[in-house]
């Protein structure tokens, strides 16, 4: 009987900046689909701390920010023994292969990226180089693993893109280095858009009253529910278009009861907003309550969540160090070993 050789997994990279508060749109778009990609894909999960100083952080601030992410990571079901959770800045090569990228990254690109635009609009007095070249970090993150795909929302198809074209580059020159890497749409998960102006989506950069974040208490998150944006005819219908501020509510009920935009219609519609708002409030309360559990189990326990830093950070190094043996002798640089 012949034996059945076991193809390798892909590799799927995600990086999220420690800054602000996960958001209920980062869980129900995010988070809880890690958690089923984590025995049919190789998961490397990473806290961009060296992304997030392109803003000026407070730095007892930025390290509770790394390890309260952590946290909601693993309380929200992922697991670090099937998964590499790190913290960007503990692994040197993505700083070292982003120079090395920077070198095979023209000009242009990068001033065609949107999001430059945006964070140089909100950050006028600190628009500096890092804030420009960061998407280039953001290949590094993604090119240092051979990275096969990338959960990305819209948002991040244009630094994707960039991370393609810079890895056919190099490759161009230097022969098989990088694999090129894909998106990675997840099948499950509703676009959850902000509170207050229903038409953008939930960010956690965002005023705290457009967001529910994953470690609001129960009170808090009702208060919210019911200031969220609405209409005043008291119809509970799933139209995005003219309806964005029920539409979104109704997609927050829907990812998280189950039930179909057809039977939230028929269970609220016509029976006041402050009803279906209520009943929105109860299912996200329901879902997060859980994850809060968890995660202060976890957030409590600091030999724990030293491991798993020092684990996450051993295997993506060695990850790390065995693709820039690879750069390091293509493009002329002398041996070097840890």
């Amino acid at each position: 009987m012949e034996q059945q050789i076991q193809q390798p997994k892909k590799r799927i990279f995600s990086g999220i900046q420690p800054t602000g508060n996960l958001t209920l749109g980062n869980y129900i778009g995010a988070l809880r689909n890690f958690s089923l990609l984590q025995d049919e894909y190789d998961c490397l999960y990473s806290i961009v701390d060296m992304h997030a100083i392109t803003v000026r952080q407070n730095p007892a601030e930025l390290r509770k920010a790394c390890l309260r992410t952590m946290s909601i990571f693993i309380a929200s079901g992922l697991d670090p023994k099937k998964n590499i959770i790190y913290f960007q800045s503990q692994v040197p090569q993505h700083a070292e292969l982003a120079w090395i990228l920077n070198c095979f990254t023209y000009m242009g690109e990068l001033q065609r990226m949107t999001q430059f635009k945006d964070k140089s609009a909100k950050h006028a007095d600190n628009i500096n180089a890092g804030l420009f070249t960061y998407p280039v970090l953001m290949a590094a993150d993604i090119l240092l693993y051979q990275t096969d795909l990338v959960p990305i929302g819209s948002d991040q198809k244009q630094h994707l893109e960039l991370s393609r074209d810079i890895a056919e580059r190099f490759n161009g020159v230097y022969g098989d280095v990088f694999t090129v890497p894909d998106g990675y749409f997840p099948k499950v998960g509703a676009r959850v858009m902000s509170l207050q102006e229903p038409t953008r989506k939930m960010s956690k950069s965002d005023p705290e009253e457009t967001y529910i974040a994953i470690l609001d208490k129960p009170e808090v998150i009702r208060r919210k529910m019911r200031r969220a944006v609405t209409d005043c005819d008291n119809t509970v219908v799933f139209d995005p278009e003219n309806k964005p501020g029920v539409s979104n509510l109704m997609s927050i009920l829907s990812a998280l009861s189950g039930m179909s935009m057809e039977a939230i219609s028929a269970e609220y519609d016509g029976k006041g907003y402050g009803k279906f708002k209520d009943a929105v409030a109860d299912s996200v309360i329901a879902a997060l309550e859980p994850i809060q559990k968890r995660y202060d189990e976890i957030s409590a326990d600091k030999a724990y969540l030293q491991e798993v830093l020092s684990d996450g950070a051993e295997r993506a190094s060695a990850l790390a160090h065995r693709t820039m043996l690879k750069v390091r002798k293509k493009i002329g640089y002398a041996p070097f070993k840890l």
